[in-house]
């Protein structure tokens, strides 16, 4: 390191502020003000020669991150990005979404606050953009072999670009009508605007990776024939099959799961004339579920004009401090306040919804919520404590169960997990000779750095398949079967 003592001389936690709330509900940028590189650079100093790098180990793509904290710190952007961008496709993305265990596993946080690793990243990224120094990685000779992925998310295009640049030649298909997947409609633009997602999207295609926009797998071509016309497939659908409150009154008007409001919120803020678009304009918002997707319909709501938002979590509200059953240097769960809450909104822990309530038309206007009670494990109802919340719009945000199996059942006939992910091999591997699982589709709703670290070793399986042997590198935790791959 080029200051051992780095982490003595610096000993607090910085980031940059965010952007004031009554500005920025006035519009769907990001949040953060611009990144002041100096503090970025002070951050980076922190990091410790601590020997054995902890902060390796709880990346899933095993980032070499005192590597490029040390040369951050020095102001060798260049070469920070060149050692960022060897592990990871998409540091960009990461550095804006990804909730950073790398940070818990962080040796520092031990007894000070971790580095600031994520900023760092998404500095580096950023700074490479601007600077004109991610160009481009075509690769010196194409292998004849053709490889179809399917889904555009982070998984499906990490593993598009790893494969593209071994020298196959692929083509990525998104049913939706531009590329990104949940990259582009699942997440508002006040957490990732999209000319983020485009610019790396443009890197892709100059390498020679094709997009099918537009066209369901499935649906607009069979299952078989895209066996029949491609030598490897690789399956990264995600997993958006959302979860489900089947309580009395759920068939009321007003009820809607959280990527179908986000995604048609999306598409407005893309330009998109979306008719009968579900809004929390003048409207009493409740979001249940108290997750990230909970947190970006907070956020949207607001944007819209929601006269309240109530947001409900049936679990406990989690501590502020690490949990003793959780040490270091495991990723633990701790009471979060992210940009969405800073915004408004009333947040209630240990609510369980027991019904919905409507008016004569059938339309939502309240909720019947009760105090959650841990019974013999479970969570349930707390009888007399009954309360009720006014709603006019009612959006669901419980996760997801796996990935949509209609037309995987009908025309490919492959195991699910009990879990309801596709059934693989630790090499990735599904049933079908060449076919391919690579992240949420096969892992269960997980981290945006868990997609990209698939999508990297599953393409690495796929070019072995392929020809006989690979060159592509494999994040080391994407191999690991007790982590990366789900039960039967």
């Amino acid at each position: 390191m080029a200051d051992p003592k780095g982490f003595l001389k610096v000993t607090e936690r910085e980031l940059p502020p965010r952007r004031p709330v009554p500005v920025r509900i006035m519009d769907w940028k990001e949040v953060y003000e611009p990144t002041d590189l100096t503090m970025v650079q002070r951050q980076a100093s922190r990091c410790m020669d601590c020997g054995v790098p902890f902060c390796h180990r709880g990346c899933p793509l095993g980032n070499l991150i005192p590597e490029w904290n040390d040369l951050t710190r020095r102001d060798d952007m260049h070469e920070a990005s060149e050692r960022l961008h060897a592990t990871n496709n998409f540091p960009e993305l990461t550095g804006r979404l990804c909730p950073a265990p790398c940070e818990s596993a962080c040796v520092l946080g031990i007894n000070q606050p971790p580095v600031t690793i994520k900023r760092i990243e998404q500095t580096i990224a950023d700074e490479a953009f601007a600077r004109g120094w991610v160009e481009p990685e075509p690769p010196a000779r194409l292998t004849g072999k053709t490889v179809a992925v399917v889904g555009s998310g982070p998984a499906g295009l990490a593993a598009a670009q790893q494969l593209t640049r071994a020298g196959h030649t692929v083509a990525v298909f998104e049913r939706d009508d531009r590329i990104g997947g949940l990259l582009r409609y699942g997440i508002p633009d006040f957490k990732l605007e999209k000319a983020v997602v485009d610019a790396r999207l443009a890197q892709l295609e100059a390498e020679g990776t094709k997009f099918r926009p537009g066209v369901e797998i499935g649906r607009d071509i069979t299952w078989d024939q895209l066996r029949a016309r491609y030598d490897a497939v690789v399956i990264a659908t995600g997993a958006t099959v959302p979860r489900d409150l089947p309580i009395p009154g759920r068939d009321a008007t007003g009820i809607h799961y959280a990527m179908d409001y986000l995604v048609q919120a999306n598409h407005v803020a893309a330009g998109d004339v979306v008719g009968d678009q579900i809004s929390a304009d003048g409207k009493h918002v409740v979001v249940i579920g108290g997750g990230d997707t909970g947190s970006d319909c907070i956020g949207t709501a607001h944007r819209q004009g929601a006269l309240s938002v109530t947001n409900l979590a049936i679990g406990r509200q989690p501590s502020a401090d690490r949990p003793e059953h959780q040490p270091w240097p495991m990723f633990p769960t701790v009471f979060e306040v992210q940009s969405s809450h800073e915004e408004g909104g009333d947040r209630s822990y240990l609510a369980s919804t027991v019904e919905f309530l409507s008016d004569e038309n059938g339309a939502v206007t309240a909720l019947r919520v009760a105090e959650t009670e841990y019974v013999d494990g479970g969570r349930v109802p707390k009888a007399g404590t009954e309360r009720e919340i006014p709603a006019d719009l009612v959006l669901i945000a419980m996760g997801f169960r796996g990935p949509e199996r209609e037309a995987i059942d009908a025309q490919l006939d492959l195991p699910f997990t009990r879990l309801g992910s596709l059934k693989r091999t630790p090499r990735f591997e599904t049933d079908l000779p060449g076919v391919f699982v690579a992240g949420d589709a096969g892992r269960g709703q997980s981290l945006i750095v868990w997609a990209i670290a698939e999508g990297r070793a599953a393409a690495a399986a796929a070019d072995r398949y392929l020809v006989g042997e690979t060159a592509l590198p494999t994040p080391v935790a994407a191999n690991d079967v007790a982590i990366g791959v789900q039960p039967a």
